[in-house]
């Protein structure tokens, strides 16, 4: 495992950390040094378990995951799913030809080898757009006091701890049939996975989450593209809402 960490002038002007997952040298090389002329702090590793490794000992608590999309070994959708468990960072995927959808859903962005540093700094440093324009409401509670409340009166903390556990699962299942039919552009996919998410997280007081799948409830095939950007905009604001729902879990219902 090869894993180092550049200057850390990100600090000061608030970029993310970036953690660069690359199995082929060069590629690696040259991308980290962009990074760090750019002042970026950046870390390396060469396969998807040593980054996994880096993650899981506290080495590296990154911003935003640069992941090759093929590389030998854990690698892929594979792996982005285990770099979400581990981290809160959004995962953009890099290639020299296009991804496999599967890929392309599970990332929150993809671009495509050989790229310049501009195009590398305006990738990283989008994430702040993204969250700018996010329909995300920070002061909307994640869950409903009154649902939470009455669910504490009929059953046990470790209930409603599981009840809570289960919408987060469920919500990642949809997440990923959702990244697919975004991939697929298929917007009837889309409004049914949105309905069912309304459905269940509005039942169980998840207010964020029932909101956002309202939302794509609403998609339509007019104007397709733009129907298509909204929807990969609420996909990274449901990501957005399931990790609240974690924290909420850790803070109000801990194991």
């Amino acid at each position: 495992m090869h894993t180092r960490c550049m200057h850390e002038r990100s600090a000061k002007r608030e970029l993310p950390v970036v953690l660069l997952i690359d199995d082929d040298l060069v590629s690696r090389e040259v991308t980290a040094t962009v990074l760090t002329m750019n002042g970026f702090t950046v870390h390396t590793a060469v396969n998807g378990g040593a980054s996994l490794e880096l993650l899981s000992n506290g080495a590296c608590r990154p911003g935003v995951i640069l992941m090759d999309a093929q590389m030998p070994g854990l690698s892929g959708a594979e792996l982005i799913a285990e770099l979400r468990v581990r981290s809160k960072a959004r995962v953009y995927a890099i290639s020299g030809s296009n991804p496999p959808p599967e890929v392309a859903a599970a990332a929150d962005g993809f671009l495509l080898k050989p790229f310049n540093a501009d195009t590398l700094r305006k990738l990283i440093e989008g994430h702040k757009t993204e969250a700018a324009n996010s329909l995300l409401d920070p002061n909307e509670p994640v869950v409903s006091a009154e649902v939470l409340a009455q669910l504490r009166k009929v059953m046990p903390e470790s209930a409603v701890r599981q009840i809570y556990a289960a919408v987060v699962a469920d919500l990642a299942g949809r997440i990923e049939a959702l990244g697919a039919a975004i991939a697929k552009g298929d917007a009837a996919e889309i409004r049914r996975i949105g309905h069912a998410i309304k459905g269940g997280c509005g039942m169980a007081g998840a207010i964020q989450a029932a909101r956002l799948g309202a939302l794509l409830e609403r998609v339509t095939l007019e104007s397709e593209d733009n129907q298509m950007d909204n929807s990969a905009a609420l996909l990274r604001d449901l990501r957005a809402a399931v990790r609240g729902l974690e924290r909420m879990l850790d803070a109000e219902l801990p194991a």
